[in-house]
């Protein structure tokens, strides 16, 4: 018996009648521009250069689009050319008579070649006439030239058809259990129950001191969770509030309720550039007097928690700050990597920081901003290995998330989604619409490797998002994350071996036990299912 097979296998002849998502990406500038993705979709043979708009005084390229629908989700994508400078932080925008979309995409494009920009948009409303123009960012007049430009419109419909597709391939996988005697003899007809025990992809959620001694608060995790990270606890004004009162009682007690549960762990954060949430004590010092500080930081931190935490954010935020970088040089950041490599070389060491899938306005953390930074640390030689995305959203655009994901998986490394809330300008029940939005293009994308909630509870309630009240009551988000939970788990599923002595099916990738009855004989075992394109198969004698 093969359950879910035909189910799978529609699944993946429906998403041939409508387009399928190409997740194609570029980050190296060009000789000569890849052809349109989608064959141009709805720009096909549409002509840039004519209109122009003045755009912030600058004349720019656009295509002119009509008849625009709301939810549909459109992804844009182009390759750029520049002359006038040598490189420019090229941004794409949506405009009409009464709205205008500030940033639908963005490319750091460089002279004398093609750089690739992708990106996309969602409306809330349908507009029908509207100009997508180009425009640099920083202002600069430059001349741009723009080609293999594609517009593709996909429904709620195909976009979700898209995802579940992913996810059937990427983090499911096919199993064949086979049952014989101890003659070899296949036995049809045994009945087989299997349930997954635990889950191969990480999703977890911050936690705080707010956990220690409270019992309901920790059933509540340790039933939904396989991940956690410290709020704030192991950050350096926590653990260090005055010179040389080093202190990581909270830290070790968390550590031992991670530990007990088997959660895993990231390590958050060695050093966080923005001054504001640096000690008070570390601020007033420069110099020698700094580097000695940060540098007892480093040993102390890693030398007590080696092999403990399976990653760390080593320099929190250094796109948008450079507290140490201003007192300490240049090389500051290079030094923390290779210091913390070398004190716990088997953990992961990450970059972190926000508005990099949240939004493409903000200059300092485009995609190409995180991308030339993290290359420019690899080529002094620190080990980076991950790529962390805070991810604090207000309106989340799912096609910009997937398309700065998609060049983001050119680089090849474990992308995470580190801080994952919405904002709490909007209410409770919206929070949840768009934290289910935001989830499901993180759990769909095949380069992301974890997720992480930041909805640790406080008395005062939590950062941003709440998951539960006091009480453990869900919230609206917090049904979200139980009903995802739910779908993205395999279950307790069983049958009957068919008349070759198996029994087949799809499951999410993690640990499964497995018992098998025939007649009065039963036996029981366990099995891993890791991602592979192969059909996992496993045998059980009786």
């Amino acid at each position: 018996m093969l359950m879910g097979v035909f189910s799978f296998f529609d699944l993946v002849s429906n998403t041939a009648d409508g387009p399928l998502y190409d997740f194609s990406a570029y980050t190296q500038c060009k000789a000569r521009a890849e052809g349109p993705l989608y064959n141009g979709g709805i720009l096909k043979g549409a002509r840039w250069d004519i209109p122009r708009v003045l755009a912030d005084g600058v004349y720019s390229p656009a295509f002119v689009l009509r008849n625009l629908t709301t939810g549909t989700k459109y992804c844009f994508s182009s390759w750029v050319k520049i002359k006038g400078a040598d490189s420019a932080p090229i941004r794409a925008s949506l405009m009409s008579e009464n709205k205008t979309i500030n940033c639908v995409g963005t490319v750091t494009a460089s002279r004398g070649c093609w750089s690739f920009l992708k990106g996309g948009f969602v409306l809330d409303e349908p507009l029908d006439y509207s100009l997508l123009f180009f425009q640099n960012s920083d202002e600069r007049a430059v001349d741009l030239a723009i080609t293999s430009a594609s517009l593709q419109p996909f429904t709620d419909q195909e976009w979700s058809t898209n995802q579940q597709y992913i996810i059937n391939t990427e983090r499911k996988r096919a199993v064949t259990i086979h049952v014989a005697n101890t003659q070899g003899e296949r036995l049809q007809g045994a009945e087989i129950s299997v349930e997954q025990v635990s889950k191969d992809f990480p999703f977890g959620s911050a936690i705080a001191k707010t956990i220690l001694g409270n019992l309901p608060y920790q059933n509540w995790f340790v039933k939904r969770f396989n991940a956690a990270v410290f709020e704030n606890e192991l950050k350096w004004y926590a653990t260090e509030p005055d010179p040389g009162n080093i202190t990581y009682a909270l830290a070790d007690q968390m550590l031992e309720f991670v530990r007990a549960n088997q959660i895993v762990a990231r390590g958050h954060n060695i050093f966080w550039e923005d001054p504001k949430y640096t000690p008070a004590w570390v601020r007033n010092l420069s110099g020698p007097a700094l580097q000695s500080a940060v540098n007892n930081r480093i040993q102390s931190l890693m030398s007590k928690y080696k092999d403990e935490f399976v990653h760390w954010d080593v320099s929190n935020e250094m796109l948008h700050f450079d507290f140490y970088e201003q007192r300490l040089g240049p090389d500051a950041t290079l030094h923390f990597y290779e210091t913390a490599h070398q004190s716990d070389p088997l953990a992961t060491l990450f970059m972190n920081d926000f508005n990099v899938v949240e939004t493409c306005s903000d200059v300092n953390s485009t995609v190409d901003a995180y991308i030339s930074r993290l290359r420019g640390l690899s080529r002094g030689g620190a080990t980076m290995n991950g790529i962390g995305l805070e991810g604090h959203f207000t309106i989340p655009n799912p096609p910009l998330v997937r398309a700065i994901l998609d060049k983001l998986a050119t680089l090849q490394l474990p992308i995470w989604l580190t801080e994952i809330d919405i904002s709490n300008t909007l209410s409770k029940e919206t929070q949840a619409v768009y934290l289910e939005q935001v989830l499901r293009e993180g759990f769909s994308h095949p380069s992301v490797n974890g997720i992480m909630l930041w909805t640790a509870l406080h008395s005062y309630g939590c950062y941003q998002m709440c998951l539960t009240d006091d009480n453990f009551h869900n919230l609206p988000a917090g049904d979200v994350v139980d009903k995802l939970l739910k779908e993205w788990q395999t279950g307790e599923i069983g049958g009957q071996t068919d008349d070759h002595g198996s029994y087949s099916f799809f499951g999410f990738l993690g640990e499964y036990q497995v018992t098998v009855r025939y007649g009065n004989r039963t036996a029981n075992s366990t099995f891993s299912l890791c991602r592979g394109d192969e059909t996992r198969h496993f045998s059980i004698q009786l």
